[in-house]
C-alpha cells in the first residue's frame, strides 16, 4: 500500500501579500497578464532521455512561466474560498474568478509561444484556466465575459492542436500530449465543441494505449530516475480528461484493454517502494533515493478516479489525504469530486 508518511503537506501557497483576493464585491485585479513566454528546455542538451536537469536551464525555464503558475495557484486557491465559503457568496466569488480570467483573454495573453518548448509544456496552463472556469459555471453562467473566456481559450487550444500534428514523436506519447488532453476535455465541457470533444478523445487514448501490459507507459519509463514521477505526473490528466469525457458520455476509460486502470495500478503498486519502476530502468527512484519527497498533490487525481471506478480503500485513504488540492486541476479535487 501508499507509503503515506512519504506524503508531505499539499501545495505551498503564495504568500497573501501578492495573492488576488475575492471576497464579496471587492474584487482586485488580475496578476498582469502574460503574452509572450521564452524558456527553453529545464534539461541538460546532452541528455536525449530527459531525466538529467541542468539547473541553470530549470532556473531560467522556471523563473519564465512563474507569473503564470502564480496566477493559476491565486485562481485555484479563490475556487478553494468559493467551495469553503457560504454559499450565498458563491456567486460573487464565482464572478470575480470570471473577471480576472478575462483580464488575461482581453489582452490575449499567452498569445505568443517563442519556443518549441513552451508549446510542449503550456498545456497543463490551459488545462488549470479552463477546469477553474468550468467551476464557476454553476455560480456565475451568466457573465458578461464568459463567452470571451472561451473564445479565447479556444483560440489557444486552436494553436495547440495545430502544433500537436508536427510535435515530437516521444512527446506525441507522453505526459505533455495528455496534459493538452485535459485542456481540451475540459473546454469541451463548457462549450459541447464536438471537435475539441473529439482531439481530447484521441490524446488521451494516444497516450493510454502505448501501456504494457503491466500499465507501464513506455515514454515514461524512459526517463531513469524519473520514470515514476513522470508516470505518476502523466496520471493526473489522464485520469482527469477521461472522467470529463465520460461526464460527456465518450467511453474512454476501458479503451485498450482498461489501459487506465492498468496505469493507475502500476502507480499505486510502485508508490512503496518504486521497485517496479526499477526493474524496467535500472535506477531507484527519485522518491526514494532523496531526490524529491513525495507530496499530496501528486495523488490528487485519486478524486477524479473514484468517479470513474469506485474503491472503498482508495476512498479511504483519500480521505486520509484530504483535501487533496493541485492546481492544476483546478484546485481543490476533493471539493470538486469528493466521495
Amino acid at each position: 500500500m501508499i507509503l503515506r508518511a512519504a506524503i508531505t503537506a499539499a501545495i505551498a501557497c503564495i504568500s497573501a501579500s501578492s495573492a488576488a483576493t475575492a471576497s464579496g464585491s471587492n474584487c482586485a485585479a488580475a496578476h498582469s497578464p502574460v503574452i509572450s513566454l521564452n524558456y527553453v528546455s529545464r534539461y541538460r542538451l546532452s541528455d536525449e532521455r530527459r531525466s538529467t536537469i541542468d539547473p541553470s536551464r530549470e532556473a531560467e525555464a522556471e523563473a519564465a512561466v512563474a507569473p503564470v503558475d502564480d496566477f493559476i495557484v491565486t485562481l485555484a486557491e479563490a475556487v478553494d474560498r468559493m467551495y469553503a465559503g457560504p454559499v450565498s457568496r458563491r456567486e460573487s466569488e464565482a464572478r470575480c474568478i470570471v473577471s480576472q480570467i478575462a483580464e488575461w483573454a482581453n489582452a490575449d495573453a499567452l498569445s505568443d509561444l517563442e519556443t518549441e518548448t513552451v508549446r510542449l509544456t503550456i498545456g497543463s496552463r490551459h488545462a488549470a484556466l479552463a477546469l477553474i472556469l468550468w467551476q464557476t459555471l454553476p455560480y456565475a453562467p451568466d457573465h458578461a465575459e464568459r463567452a470571451t473566456v472561451l473564445s479565447w481559450l479556444n483560440r489557444r487550444m486552436t494553436e495547440q492542436m495545430a502544433f500537436w500534428q508536427t510535435a515530437p514523436e516521444g512527446a506525441r506519447q507522453g505526459n505533455l500530449r495528455a496534459w493538452a488532453g485535459l485542456a481540451a476535455a475540459a473546454l469541451s465541457s463548457q462549450t459541447a465543441d464536438k471537435r475539441l470533444r473529439l482531439w481530447a478523445k484521441d490524446a488521451i487514448t494516444d497516450v493510454l494505449c502505448t501501456a504494457g501490459p503491466d500499465g507501464a507507459l513506455p515514454q515514461e519509463m524512459s526517463r531513469e530516475h524519473l520514470a515514476l514521477h513522470y508516470q505518476l505526473h502523466a496520471v493526473a490528466p489522464l485520469v482527469t480528461a477521461s472522467a470529463l469525457l465520460e461526464r460527456q458520455g465518450v467511453p474512454i476509460s476501458e479503451a485498450c484493454d482498461g489501459a487506465l486502470h492498468k496505469v493507475v495500478g502500476f502507480v499505486l503498486d510502485d508508490l512503496d517502494d518504486g521497485a517496479r519502476s526499477a526493474e524496467i530502468t535500472g535506477h531507484p527512484q527519485s522518491f526514494f533515493d532523496g531526490g524529491e519527497p513525495l507530496q499530496s498533490f501528486q495523488l490528487a487525481w485519486i478524486e477524479p478516479y473514484l468517479f470513474l471506478r469506485y474503491d472503498e480503500d482508495l476512498a479511504s485513504m483519500a480521505r486520509e489525504l484530504g483535501p487533496l488540492s493541485y492546481s492544476k486541476l483546478g484546485g481543490n479535487q476533493t471539493a470538486l469530486w469528493g466521495h
